[in-house]
């Protein structure tokens, strides 16, 4: 085993994660506002706008559930993260430098490989988004259910109660059951896990993965626009050399405005696919079939068996709030995802250094043993 002197496709992969981590730690807060705010529905009797906006979302959550209730699910969105992090890097590093090296090896010896194009970088994001969605999204799906609150639709929710007193905290804008329906709730990672087996069985933790592949043009969009706009940057400053690295500041920019356009393109994706998880879009779904029906001819779907798709939930939300619907919690997303990504960029040299220094140290202890 040869020392280490620069970053493997798992060194890239573990850089990536760190900074994922750290970046999503420095803004958790807004992470909770955001999910809270896309999987709130029409039912929930969230409709108010004052209630929706981010500093009405941030002032319930510390006048009913204290301090600790911005940090709701911390852990599990950390390891969501780290591993979505991590599996993308992984499969991104693979796929572009295994292409590169297909182009390479068309080209005459010594003679340097073109640069990918824009849409090269956006297919190879694409692919590396899609296989790091399926390992990692059972890991989103509980996150997602622990920043809510109690699962809109689980076993232990009483259905007796009308539109009542009990009725009216139900979701409200944060999607939480009130304080009256939460009886020996087991909000842990495995509790959760095993809420979400019970209702919908094992593929209960797969929920919003067709969402989820849609929108891995996400990070595609977001990484082919940062090394394309870094690319003609660094030729504008006369730097060629193929490791010239932009400065922290014009990285955080650069990421930023990167991130802002892959958010604003696919954000009623992502409104979507919260509202599956969260299991809102179910309930909003059998609340419409209630009203509608008569009461002999009400259809009895087994919890956790009748999920709302995509498009089913764009189309509702278009028929009730119109094209801007579809930008519901639009703004705590993209000032969340916007930072999240420019933190990210502008602390991924400093985190590629500490994954080559974690290779070092850990070929050092290889190394030592007998």
């Amino acid at each position: 085993m040869s020392k280490p002197t620069q970053l493997t496709p798992f060194g890239y992969a573990l850089a990536g994660a760190l900074g994922g981590c750290f970046s999503n730690a420095l803004v958790y807060p807004l992470d909770i506002v955001k999910t809270r705010i896309q999987a709130a529905t029409a039912e929930s009797g969230a409709s108010d706008e004052e209630k929706l906006s981010i500093l009405g979302v941030l002032e319930r959550i510390l006048r009913e559930e204290g301090f600790m209730g911005y940090y709701k699910g911390f852990m599990a969105t950390m390891l969501n993260t780290f591993s979505m992090q991590y599996a993308y890097f992984f499969f991104y590093s693979f796929v572009r430098s295994s292409y590169i090296k297909r182009l390479a090896a068309k080209r005459p010896a010594g003679s340097a490989a073109p640069p990918l194009s824009t849409a090269a970088e956006l297919l190879l994001g694409a692919a590396a988004g899609a296989m790091a969605q399926i390992f990692t999204i059972p890991v989103a799906v509980i996150a997602t259910r622990q920043q809510i609150g109690r699962s809109l639709d689980g076993p232990k929710k009483p259905k007796s109660k009308g539109k009542g007193k009990a009725a009216e905290g139900d979701v409200e804008s944060n999607g939480s059951i009130s304080d009256g329906e939460e009886d020996e709730y087991d909000d842990s990672f495995l509790g959760v896990a095993r809420e979400i087996i019970a209702e919908e069985g094992v593929s209960g933790l797969w929920l919003g993965l067709k969402p989820g592949l849609v929108l891995t043009v996400n990070p595609a969009i977001t990484y082919g626009m940062y090394e394309r706009v870094k690319s003609v940057m660094l030729i504008a400053k006369g730097e060629t050399n193929a490791n010239a690295k932009l400065s922290p500041w014009m990285a955080f920019t650069v990421g930023a405005l990167s991130k802002a356009l892959a958010t604003v393109v696919t954000y009623p994706y992502i409104m979507a696919k919260v509202r599956i998880q969260a299991r809102s879009a179910d309930a909003e779904d059998a609340e419409e079939e209630h009203l509608s029906l008569p009461k002999h001819n009400k259809p009895h779907h087994k919890s956790g068996h009748h999920h709302v798709g995509a498009l089913t939930v764009l189309a509702r939300v278009w028929r009730r709030n119109g094209f801007l619907g579809w930008y519901q919690g639009m703004s705590a997303q993209l000032i969340k995802a916007v930072v999240t990504q420019a933190f990210l960029f502008m602390s991924k040299d400093q985190f590629e250094h500490w994954a080559l220094a974690i290779m070092v140290l850990f070929y050092r202890l290889r190394s030592a043993k007998p």
